[in-house]
């Protein structure tokens, strides 16, 4: 049984969070280049976020949204 969750240390310590330890160390280096990247991120995010605001807005627009306040019987 020890080994499995030394397994999963593994697991998550060396290979998921590669990538953080890659920015942690590029940070180390290059502090600009480890904060583009975070900014081109939250560009991203950004761009989606408002991209799914105007589907739902277009879903409202053509009366495809379907907004039940009875769902529950505490609402009636």
């Amino acid at each position: 049984m020890t080994s499995f969750f030394n397994g999963l240390g593994f697991l998550f310590e060396k290979v998921l969070f590669m990538p953080m330890n890659l920015f942690a160390k590029l940070e180390l280096q290059n502090w600009w280049a480890a904060n583009t990247l975070t900014w081109i991120f939250i560009l991203i995010t950004c761009y989606f976020f408002v991209f799914w605001l105007k589907k739902l807005q277009l879903f409202k627009e053509n009366k495809e949204d379907e907004q039940d306040t009875t769902a529950h019987s505490f609402l009636k």
